[in-house]
């Protein structure tokens, strides 16, 4: 696939107890046997390369709002307060790392 998804797939391996396995036909991550988030490649042709992540409502709304070129309400998550993130315009990994952190800990923490 591409090298994003290699990068978002050692982020999610150096967490404990993740497994992956496919979801709606694209790589997913999964703990405690919940989706904490989703690598979407070409969603629906739209051209794009991104990772869904699940989050806060707040943290969705607030990242959206500020850095709108960067994150998105995800279609079909995005009304649970998953965040979307577009990674085909050299994010920034290190922050990848962090929000990949929050999403396993919104999943690991219900």
């Amino acid at each position: 696939m591409t090298s994003a998804l290699e990068r978002v797939r050692a982020i999610c391996r150096e967490l404990p107890g993740v497994e992956e396995r496919l979801s709606y036909g694209t790589p997913s991550f999964f703990v405690q046997r919940r989706m904490f988030a989703q690598f979407w490649d070409d969603h629906h042709g739209d051209g794009r390369i991104a990772l869904w992540c699940a989050a806060s409502a707040l943290a969705q709304e607030t990242l959206i709002e500020v850095e709108p070129e960067t994150f998105f309400r995800p279609p079909y998550r995005g009304r649970r307060g998953w965040l979307g993130l577009w990674l085909d315009h050299g994010p920034d990994w290190a922050r990848v790392t962090r929000i990949v952190g929050g999403a396993y800990a919104t999943v690991v923490g219900h």
